[in-house]
């Protein structure tokens, strides 16, 4: 299967998740789960959430941020990769100047 984002529209999301700042992303959307090539903006956050049914995959192409994962802080930077397990909450802040550039994952399980 061939999933071209080239032809998925670019939606800007504000205060994801009750996050700050603003998000792009194109989502590629499915019942196993979704595949998101984002950007969180400079001064833009997703806000703390649980993932209940799905594992949820974030590597980092480009910038920096951290991400608060059951309470425990884990820095991001490019070519790291933070998981938020089924039933753990989880929250990810661009800490940098530039767009926090990652490729997610969400695995419905």
């Amino acid at each position: 299967m061939l999933i071209d984002f080239n032809k998925i529209a670019e939606v800007k999301v504000p205060g994801m998740n009750g996050g700050t700042g603003e998000m792009s992303a194109r989502m590629y959307m499915s019942e196993a789960g979704k595949i998101i090539p984002c950007s969180i903006h400079a001064g833009g956050s997703i806000g703390i959430h649980r993932h209940e049914t799905s594992d949820d995959i974030n590597y980092v192409i480009s910038g920096n941020g951290k991400a608060l994962c059951d309470g425990q802080e884990e820095l991001l930077a490019p070519g790291t990769c933070h998981v938020c397990r089924k039933g753990s909450e989880h929250s990810i802040i661009n800490t940098g100047e530039e767009d926090l550039v990652m490729l997610t994952v969400v695995v419905e399980r």
